[in-house]
């Protein structure tokens, strides 16, 4: 925790409209998450090697 995001805040498109979704940003060293119904709450921070793990984990069938 505590990296900067570099980017804009972005949620999946398949997101529902509800707020119950996550976002994601780009960090100088990999990705960052938080909860997009709390957004001043603290952010987790992911390597560019573990995201794309976890990405990998969630995407496969």
């Amino acid at each position: 925790m505590g990296e900067q995001a570099l980017g804009p805040w972005r949620k999946s498109s398949h997101s529902m409209q509800n707020g119950e979704c996550l976002e994601v940003a780009a960090t100088p060293s990999g990705r960052a998450v938080r909860d997009s119904k709390m957004p001043a709450s603290p952010v987790l921070t992911f390597p560019a090697s573990q995201w794309r793990v976890l990405l990998a984990h969630l995407t496969t069938d």
